[in-house]
């Protein structure tokens, strides 16, 4: 009796561990203070965004996922499939990737390593975002500008705003070129590029690495400037 009931609990040992997924790609990390609830690794597919490993955390806040990476993407980390307010989005590549936060602020300042696609990314978005808050300025000046009815001002403005966004497209090309040996060069081209001209979507598509060219991003970034040169 002693015998079956060790060869059954060994039996289930084996199917755990064999059912266990795995992957190239390991995420681990803490989300500090979830205690109860599931994490669920995501990615789009087509259109639509899949489920690819989840893990349920009970009475302890640290986490293993993991997937297969054919081409370095975007992934989402999400809290009980919650994909609105509460997520992490990364780019997913081959390796370990640690993620960690808190669930207070879940997906506000989470801290990411192990992806050089997301160290780059991460350096792009900090440029990014001071554009985005001369823009804002751009806007309440405008606003201020139009509702004094000062012709001059919003002439002036109307051209600092032209050369801003000049500023921004070639920051962004130029970004894009430095770093075609990577993804996340193409997922930038397909991104924020969309006020440059076909000229310098040409350019960077045609300093993209070979791999990177054959990349997921690579390809629809070609897709993209077939159907733009179609149009």
């Amino acid at each position: 009796m002693k015998k079956i009931i060790t060869l059954l609990v060994l039996s289930i040992l084996i199917t755990a561990c064999s059912s266990k997924k795995e992957g190239n790609m390991t995420v681990q990390g803490q989300i500090k203070g979830l205690k109860k609830g599931t994490l669920y690794l995501q990615k789009m597919k087509d259109t639509l965004l899949v489920s690819v490993d989840s893990v349920k955390l009970l009475g302890s806040d640290k986490f293993t996922l993991k997937d297969n990476v054919e081409s370095p993407v975007l992934y989402y980390l999400t809290f009980d499939g919650n994909t609105s307010d509460k997520r992490i989005l990364f780019f997913g590549e081959k390796g370990i990737i640690t993620i960690n936060d808190n669930v207070e602020k879940f997906g506000y300042t989470p801290e990411i390593t192990g992806s050089k696609n997301q160290e780059i990314l991460d350096k792009y978005n900090k440029i990014k975002h001071k554009f985005q808050d001369q823009r804002l300025e751009f806007i309440k000046k405008d606003f201020d500008a139009k509702k004094a009815d000062n012709q001059e001002l919003i002439t002036q403005l109307e051209k600092d705003y032209q050369n801003l966004s000049r500023r921004r497209v070639l920051f962004t090309t130029n970004f894009a070129l430095t770093n075609a040996d990577y993804e996340v060069a193409p997922y930038i081209g397909l991104t924020e590029m969309y006020d440059a001209s076909l000229k310098m979507l040409d350019t960077v598509n045609n300093s993209l690495s070979d791999n990177v060219k054959n990349s997921d991003y690579g390809k629809r970034f070609q897709e993209y400037l077939n159907s733009i040169k179609e149009k």
